[in-house]
């Protein structure tokens, strides 16, 4: 059995390990109310964006643009992954770094050549440790406060890239927030520009949604060469925002599940405490009444 100053330094660690969760829980709730607006304010501009998109780009065909036009072979394909800088925030990095995985090994087995644009040092982390070749690397972006310049840089770099044939494709990887609890990865298709899904609604072609038709000046053709690149800073932007959001709800759960952890084993502590004071004063009044048995013989 443990000895008592064992036992109190144990649980003076633990209590010390609880201050810290707590403190950190309520940054973390802090932070996340932050995010989680500024998320819930972009959200109807970039769903209204895509419908507007997706009825111009209807219309225009896919010779409109040559972001929407797939190349010929795909012998390139780059991934854009969105991670956190730092840990502590449960499996929230693991599961988009294993989407990540998933996505290179299926697009590897094709003898397609990846490389990556990683936003996070954890995802970072992970590329230079698996060898894979990174193109750009954003450091401190997310989980703090960024602006629309950090996703139109980045998405300047990647369609310069796929317009000069550099990359065939591009795909992002960023973790969807669906409530506190729940952080989906998802897997979308940045260039080229995908058409409107369907899919979700289990629609037959012919009954597909209604899109709205947009009266526009000057024509589509000349709108959709200012908005198709906009369209991947918007997507970018909102995965960014999407991820921030996501890392901070994880990490508050984390860090409510750590808390509760340290009072588990407080009460396990104290219980495994008063047994072995228990214990101790029962070997000495043992050893009294053994003295005292001692003097009376």
């Amino acid at each position: 059995m443990p000895t008592l100053k064992d036992v109190l330094n144990k649980i003076d660690a633990v209590k010390k390990t609880k201050q810290i969760t707590k403190a950190m829980n309520m940054v973390a709730a802090s932070r996340l109310r932050g995010a989680q607006a500024a998320m819930g304010a972009f959200r109807p501009y970039a769903g209204k964006f895509a419908e507007v998109l997706g009825s111009l780009a209807e219309k225009a065909g896919e010779e409109a643009s040559s972001l929407l036009m797939p190349h010929d072979e795909v012998k390139s394909v780059n991934i854009l992954l969105c991670t956190s800088d730092r840990g502590l925030c449960g499996g929230f990095n693991a599961n988009l770094i294993s989407t990540g995985k998933s996505l290179f090994n299926e697009k590897k087995e094709q003898n397609i050549e990846i490389s990556f644009t990683n936003f996070g040092k954890k995802g970072r982390n992970w590329a230079r440790k698996a060898k894979i070749p990174i193109v750009n690397e954003y450091i401190g972006i997310v989980g703090g406060k960024f602006d629309f310049s950090i996703a139109s840089t980045a998405g300047r770099i990647l369609i310069e890239g796929f317009l000069e044939g550099i990359f065939d494709e591009v795909y992002v990887i960023y973790s969807e927030f669906v409530s506190i609890a729940r952080q989906s990865p998802v897997v979308k298709k940045l260039l080229p520009i995908p058409p409107i899904e369907t899919e979700e609604t289990g629609l037959e072609k012919e009954e597909t949604p209604y899109l709205a038709e947009y009266i526009c000046e000057p024509s589509s053709e000349e709108l959709l060469r200012e908005m198709l690149p906009r369209n991947v800073y918007v997507q970018i932007y909102s995965a960014l925002l999407e991820t921030s959001t996501s890392e901070h709800a994880a990490r508050m759960s984390a860090m409510d599940n750590a808390t509760n952890a340290c009072n588990d084993m407080l009460e396990n502590l104290t219980l495994v405490y008063n047994k072995a004071r228990q214990a101790a004063i029962t070997a000495e009044l043992m050893d009294i009444v053994g003295g005292a048995e001692a003097l009376k013989g």
